[in-house]
């Protein structure tokens, strides 16, 4: 760790600047070299000490984090406690970094000392901050939570004055809706791995606190981490699945509720992921809850609020008109060359990567637009604008992307997006950008109101690869251009997540989105949520609204109604609902309205207009829920007597995956880890042992400490030295993986997907034959038609092969067979159907020729 002592009586930091060690057994310096002076950045320890250590051979002061889950039909009600024990002679101020998602609504915060509870008040950030420091300075212990300047799926917990022998439990409560899969699952995350930023202390902006904290491999992650989990739905549970190893999951009350606990000794070495099977999960739904008594009359707090979810059922149909411009960024940094998964080693993000571009490329409609760029410290595009898909474009982008790697260094996806949008719109065809990254980057606020400002233009589809991605990020540049985010974790293919999204951006566009709502006289409702702009086929919608004005008898009812027009052909969902509003002491639906409201506005701490930034203040004060403007504050000033001496700085390590791992490249700063046990029982195939990339947030951390210094720097890598220019891949380079990538096209499937061309056909030649495991001449020679069109023979075999042999993976292959069965009834004629007969039979198959039907 880096102590800071306090000077007595003020609340200044003093700085110690530290060399590298290189002794063996220790921790090792990552450093910044600048105008010949060294400034420590961050810690990584290649050969930790044995037990519960900091840098300085003392105990860290974290022990245990303790997690209460409580899951009631789709929303998630959080309680984690951090459990501190100052085992040191000096007094401490202890600085903890976690993740989070950024959809969850923090909305209390507690600390326990000596028996004693202290409360924590939301205030202002610059306010909070302050009242720390004059409280810390004064010797009086002070507790401070806060979001992050610069991302919204980050938290610093500081905990200043912790007396030796003192404890202290501190309590955060927060509230999240749970996202649902496409199989009907709702995924709760509880992120482990932090994948951290490092900032260099003195040189914040604004005169905040600045944490940095050091990483260290996740088996030597020195506290415990419990969770114990109760779902209930009055739907009935069909299940409750969870990737990492749990006791016994206990259904109970006819499978109403459930209960699920981690088994001990979590490792850190993924996210804990939960996923809820409900019976039925589909069903519109109406709540309304009564507000806080005490809370003011005709605010947020005070008057009732609802909450509604949509499950639209939009016909499915096809464009009259093959449109629009499809635009694909691919993260190339180096943390790319990570496997998707430790079951698999040799399958890494980049080859999943360029998979997943050749299913799109083949899956794209005739007559549209495309370009791929990759981005990483520098970007690429592979054509100067986006050129019309034809088989000439296609094969040529083909080229390149078997080509491609993860070579270009860091996470900088601000200028592509900038070179994006700076191109004129193609007439006819509207812009559809699809982004996949593994990564964190620094400015992720300035990214999402990037998209913003685009957002009329265009829609974009976000995809996370692996745990550590920036849900921030993510997710926020999907919901500011009426887009939809995804993340790929344990043994997910991005390509089916990719092809879906493909799909839904294909869909006619749904228009003319409204609510309407009938109430009782002197009733209305007051949107909390954006305007619905956009709906897909599948997905759920949830609105937030406040209800004014009387509330009616207890038998009263009400009714609000989904109305849009697809096709010309208008649609409307009502959806019925009683007025009795029910109570609920933690307020989840207020709370969530709250932080619904709070993510329209709030673009992080520098960067959200002075209107905004008041509406946001108004709203997180009010309902308790906290925002990048806003931190909880707690001072104990009921001691005996202030805490005396120095203060020492102690900084919480968090788990990141490094490891000495000679299979992929350089042993001095590895990302990898060795591979997890084997899942027990009530484990599932659904998840495979994901794999974090550790790097992600130092690239950011990097380049946002060059930005700050305001100069050119240097990077001491445990002795290398790189120019931060280049950025951070320098743990992998193309000839330090060579050997680990293995090529996969010697899969059946992705050798048939690859030889499709751009109209939807397949020539009969040795590359089909191959990729169906026959001989061409058997192949030609059971033609039923000797005059018919090979074509048309390869591509009926083609098509009834992939519904033969990985109708499990339909998903994927599903708009391609589209251009199929399309150019078969457009170029085989009277010989369709024997074909299709000659097929099944030369196969051996047991398709329905009905898959053939137009």
């Amino acid at each position: 760790m880096v102590p800071c002592p306090r000077e007595s009586g003020k609340g200044t930091r003093a700085h110690i600047p530290l060399e590298p060690e290189t002794s063996k057994g220790d921790t090792q310096l990552l450093s910044l070299q600048r105008n010949a002076a060294l400034v420590p950045l961050c810690v990584t320890m290649v050969s930790p000490p044995c037990g519960l250590l900091t840098r300085q051979k003392e105990p860290v002061p974290l022990k245990s984090i303790s997690v209460t889950l409580s899951i009631r039909d789709f929303v998630a009600g959080v309680s984690a406690t951090l459990n501190y024990e100052n085992e040191q002679a000096v007094p401490l101020e202890v600085f903890f970094v976690f993740p989070m998602d950024e959809d969850s609504a923090v909305h209390s915060f507690e600390a326990l000392v000596d028996g004693k509870k202290i409360v924590a008040e939301l205030k202002e950030k610059s306010e909070a901050r302050t009242n720390y420091e004059d409280a810390i300075s004064q010797g009086h212990q002070a507790f401070l939570l806060e979001e992050d300047d610069e991302v919204g799926d980050t938290f610093s917990c500081n905990v200043g004055n912790l007396a030796p022998g003192a404890k202290a439990a501190l309590t955060l409560k927060y509230v999240q809706e749970l996202p649902l899969e496409a199989d009907g699952a709702l995924r709760y995350v509880l992120p482990a791995i932090l994948n951290p930023r490092y900032k260099l202390s003195g040189e914040g902006v604004g005169g905040g606190l600045h944490v940095k904290t050091p990483p260290i491999p996740a088996k030597d992650v020195p506290y415990t981490l419990s969770l114990a989990a109760t779902v209930s739905s009055q739907h009935g549970i069909k299940s409750v699945q969870c990737n990492c190893p749990v006791g016994p999951i206990q259904y109970l009350d006819d499978k109403t509720s459930a209960q699920i606990s981690l088994a001990d000794g979590h490792k850190f070495d993924r996210d804990v992921e939960l996923l809820v099977y409900y019976s039925e999960v589909h069903t519109p739904s109406v709540a309304v809850e009564m507000g806080e008594p005490a809370a003011k009359a005709d605010s947020l707090m005070g008057d009732p609020s609802t909450m509604v979810s949509f499950y639209p059922n939009i016909p499915e149909a096809q464009s009259p008109t093959a449109c629009g411009e499809f635009v694909f960024l691919m993260d190339r940094s180096g943390s790319m060359h990570c496997p998707m998964n430790h079951q698999d080693p040799s399958r890494l993000r980049i080859g999943a990567a360029k998979e997943t571009l050749i299913w799109l490329l083949k899956s794209l409609p005739m007559g549209c637009y495309f370009n791929i760029y990759g981005f990483g410290s520098t970007f690429e595009a592979f054509f100067p604008e986006s050129v019309k898909y034809t088989q000439e474009t296609m094969e040529e982008a083909l080229k390149r992307v078997k080509s491609m790697d993860a070579n270009l260094g860091g996470t900088e996806i601000l200028a592509p997006l900038k070179a994006i949008y700076s191109k004129a719109p193609i007439p006819g065809h509207p812009l559809q950008l699809f982004v996949f990254t593994d990564g964190e980057v620094n400015d992720t606020f300035s990214v999402v109101g990037e998209v913003k400002r685009n957002g009329q233009r265009h829609r974009c589809f976000s995809f996370g690869i692996g745990e550590g991605a920036s849900t921030s990020l993510i997710k926020g540049i999907a919901r500011a251009s009426g887009g939809a985010a995804e993340f790929i974790t344990g043994n997910e293919r991005m390509q089916s997540k990719a092809l879906r999204a493909l799909k839904r951006s294909l869909q006619p566009v749904v228009e003319d989105i409204s609510l309407s709502w009938d109430l009782p006289a002197g009733l209305s409702a007051k949107l909390l949520s954006p305007e619905p702009t956009v709906i897909f086929q599948g997905q759920r919608l949830i609105v937030y609204a406040q209800l004014t004005g009387t509330m009616p008898p207890a038998e009263a009812t009400g009714k609000v109604c989904l109305k849009y027009t697809l096709q010309g052909k208008q649609f409307e969902n009502p959806v019925a609902f009683s007025l009795q509003p029910k109570s609920d002491a933690n307020l989840t639906i207020h709370r969530l309205a709250a932080k619904s409201f709070i993510q329209t506005k709030d673009v992080g701490f520098h960067e959200t207009p002075a209107n905004d930034k008041k509406d946001v203040l108004k709203i997180s004060l009010e309902c308790g829920v906290i925002s990048s403007h806003t931190a909880f504050i707690a001072i104990n000033k009921d001691l005996n007597k202030p805490v005396q001496g120095p203060l020492t700085r102690s900084d919480v390590p968090s788990p990141m995956l490094f490891a000495q791992c000679a299979a992929f490249g350089s042993p001095r700063l590895m990302m990898c880890s060795a591979p997890a046990p084997p899942m027990p029982g009530n484990s599932v195939r659904r998840f495979g042992a994901s794999l974090p990339n550790p790097l992600s947030r130092l690239k950011g951390g990097l380049k946002l400490a060059k930005r700050r210094s305001g100069g050119s720097m240097k990077v001491q890598v445990l002795g290398e030295q790189i120019d931060v220019d280049r950025g951070v891949s320098m743990a992998y380079s193309s000839t330090d993986v060579t050997d680990l990538e293995t090529n996969h096209t010697d899969d059946p499937l992705v050798q048939l997907i690859s030889l499709q061309k751009a109209d939807g056909s397949w020539d009969l030649n040795e590359g089909l034959a191959t990729a169906l495991g026959m001989s061409l001449g058997d192949i030609q020679a059971a033609l039923p038609v000797k005059s018919a069109d090979s074509s048309g023979w390869a591509t009926v075999l083609a098509v009834t092969w992939l519904h033969d042999k990985h109708k499990d993976k339909k998903g994927e292959w599903e708009l391609l067979e589209r251009k199929a069965v399309a150019w078969i009834h457009s170029h085989a004629g009277s010989a369709r159907d024997g074909l299709v007969k000659a097929a099944v039979d030369f196969l051996k198959s047991s398709v329905d020729p009905a898959v053939f039907a137009p």
